[in-house]
């Protein structure tokens, strides 16, 4: 994970990234104050800064829409380093996943029962693979799994999802982003109960200036009936 920020209980260093967070929300205003009717005729970067404005200036409001983050995963890589020794003397092992991924914001809107998905632009997750907690140099409170952040130094006009999930969700995970059927595939679910804006009165989250603090994360596997018939059915057949 990216070290953009460091030592997050160092009240200068919150107050630099607060000066910064602001600075930031400033140049989104013009796109978040925008009512969601003008979300169809809107750009996906100007979805996206829509989004991150409303999570960090509006955000009581802004829960009535349920707002949720998906992420369908278009291509996955797995990095994986010889880190320093352990007290017993080995090399300790860091796993990596980076999915490439294609964001898509969901709404509910007031009093109608129904529900609209836009696109907000593509981005990449860097997720540690590990148990027990955020690994030791994620600047990540104990009970955070990441945060996202958009138009990044690193990766302009993108979204990032820097984080961490367990070795057991790796491995239930995995098997579906490598499978072979045409139409199967893995979306990454940031629900809307999961997101908070990192600032101040939300010291459980931490992130780099106007980020958005994420406390869990979902991984919703979709493939068609008629696909799976096709795959059992062919498994059945005599070689």
């Amino acid at each position: 994970m990216r070290g953009e920020y460091h030592q997050k209980f160092n009240p200068e260093l919150v107050e630099m990234n607060e000066k910064l967070r602001k600075d930031a929300m400033r140049t989104l205003e013009q796109y978040g104050q925008k009512q969601i009717s003008d979300l169809p005729e809107m750009s996906e970067g100007e979805r996206s800064k829509w989004f991150f404005w409303n999570m960090h200036e509006n955000l009581e409001e802004f829960r009535r829409l349920e707002p949720t983050l998906i992420g369908q995963v278009m291509s996955t890589q797995m990095v994986i380093t010889e880190g320093q020794q352990t007290e017993s003397g080995r090399n300790a092992v860091e796993k990596k996943v980076v999915l490439q991924c294609r964001w898509h914001l969901r709404v509910a809107y007031a009093g109608i029962q129904n529900e609209e998905t836009y696109q907000i632009g593509d981005g990449k997750a860097e997720l540690t693979v590990c148990d027990g907690g955020p690994p030791p140099n994620a600047s990540l409170q104990d009970n955070q799994r990441g945060y996202l952040h958009s138009d990044s130094s690193l990766y302009p006009n993108q979204l990032f999802l820097g984080g961490w999930i367990s070795e057991g969700l790796w491995n239930e995970v995995r098997q579906h982003l490598y499978s072979g059927l045409p139409n199967c595939h893995t979306d990454i679910l940031l629900k809307d109960n999961y997101l908070f804006p990192v600032r101040a009165g939300f010291d459980f989250v931490v992130g780099p200036p106007a980020s958005i603090g994420i406390t869990n994360m979902d991984f919703c596997v979709s493939s068609s009936s008629g696909e799976r018939r096709n795959s059992r059915r062919s498994e059945s057949l005599p070689r």
